[in-house]
């Protein structure tokens, strides 16, 4: 039974049926066309891509789903699928409406993240780990603009350090040490991040360059020649 005796007959049951397209047409069939189908219906039914590969034949998965139809209502109603999914697998109480008191509180927690120095990361609604002593905590994000500021403010520490060990104040030299490599830390970063952004300008060669070079290959033609 070959390909065109199964065509033949498709399209006698076709005509003995009258149905036709959108346009009018008279409706007319593949062999092939039942795979499409066959794979459009099995996908959407569940089975699995790599499982409807193995089915058909195909050596390459984006074969099989070539095959598959997709329509937009269905990726619509996966995508809505999906969010249903994700929601049910959250507290219910994340998705009600927040208060005003709530929202001003979560605005406000981006105003008091702003800092002489630069931007506090911390996340929100938790606790300052350092008093406030921001120079030395490891969420504070040095603005470069504020190099100037952390320099006097280092240039500060050792100032004060030399002041305490001169006077014997043993406990403050030992808090002042701990912001004075805070500040150091903070410095280094500006530097190994204005390294990073830097760009070296290697030229562009003209022709006069390029045409003027000798490669040893010629100069050993040249010298074999004469």
């Amino acid at each position: 039974m070959n390909g065109e005796f199964l065509r033949k007959c498709l399209n006698d049951v076709l005509d003995a049926t009258g149905l036709t397209d959108a346009d009018g047409c008279p409706l007319d069939f593949d062999p092939h066309d039942f795979r499409r189908i066959f794979i459009t219906d099995a996908i959407r039914s569940g089975l699995p891509p790599h499982i409807a590969q193995v089915i058909a034949g195909h050596a390459e998965i984006n074969t099989t789903m070539g095959y598959n139809a997709i329509y937009p209502a269905e990726v619509i109603e996966a995508h809505r699928a999906f969010i249903t999914r994700r929601r049910a697998l959250r507290p219910s109480e994340e998705y009600r409406t927040p208060t005003s008191e709530e929202w001003d509180a979560f605005l406000g927690h981006f105003e008091r993240r702003k800092l002489s120095v630069g931007v506090c990361a911390r996340s929100f609604s938790t606790a300052c780990i350092h008093e406030h002593a921001c120079i030395r905590c490891s969420m504070l994000r040095p603005d470069p603009a504020q190099r100037t500021r952390l320099t006097e403010i280092r240039d500060n520490l050792l100032a004060r350090i030399l002041e305490a060990e001169r006077e014997g104040w043993l406990g403050e030299m030992e808090g002042l040490e701990v912001s004075l490599a805070g500040a150091q830390d903070k410095l280094a970063q500006l530097d190994a991040e204005g390294t990073r952004q830097r760009t070296i300008d290697l030229g562009m060669p003209t022709f006069s360059n390029m045409a003027g070079r000798t490669s040893t290959a010629d100069l050993t033609r040249r010298s074999a020649t004469n």
